[in-house]
């Protein structure tokens, strides 16, 4: 139940975070939500399983649209470099 709290405080805190302006399009809180973001994950998958860990991604991704959409360009890119 700690975990869950905390999860929702995570949320709570990146969208406090993303109505603040910033100079740097907010990357600089970005990274500090990515570092923090995935120990969390870890900590909900061990103690509530595999459901709440992916709601807990899902409400993330919408939070951080930008890494998500740059890392999945990138996913591409990659997978479009590998000799066939």
């Amino acid at each position: 139940m700690t975990a869950i709290l905390v999860a929702c405080l995570w949320l709570i805190a990146a969208n406090l975070a993303a109505i603040i302006p910033s100079k740097d399009n907010h990357w600089r809180r970005a990274y500090v939500l990515m570092a923090t973001g995935a120990p969390l994950t870890v900590w909900l998958w061990l103690s509530q399983g595999w459901l709440v860990p992916l709601i807990f991604l899902a409400c993330a991704a919408s939070v951080l649209r930008w890494p998500v959409i740059y890392l999945w360009r990138w996913i591409i890119k990659t997978l479009q470099l590998r000799p066939k």
